[in-house]
């Protein structure tokens, strides 16, 4: 009985210095685990700054289309005389030129 006692309590103590040691490697390990994924996290892949380009031009074209149908709706009661149309069409307008110049231009086919 007493060797078998002997034989749990060093077979105990083998797994449990396994189980510090591994915990001390993950201890040891975690400040660069943690430094490569903050790395990670910070950094942006290619494929997702494009992602983040084509998502960015498509709301700019959106709001161009938008402010387009609004510039000429504003120009039609301009043209019945309506003046408040008109100060909004200029706005508006002016609103298209500044957005333009972001917008890249397709290339012909």
């Amino acid at each position: 009985m007493r060797a078998v006692t002997i034989t749990l309590l060093t077979a105990m103590s083998l797994l449990a210095s396994g189980c510090v040691a591994k915990t001390l490697v993950d201890v040891a390990t975690l400040p660069v685990r943690a430094g490569a994924k903050a790395v990670d996290l910070a950094t942006t892949s290619q494929s997702e700054a494009d992602e983040n380009r084509g998502r960015e031009l498509r709301k700019r074209e959106e709001r161009l289309g938008k402010l387009e149908r609004s510039y000429a709706k504003q120009r039609r009661k301009c043209d019945e005389g309506s003046e408040e149309a008109c100060a909004e069409a200029r706005a508006t307008y002016a609103e298209i030129e500044e957005l333009l110049p972001t917008i890249p231009v397709e290339p012909n086919r």
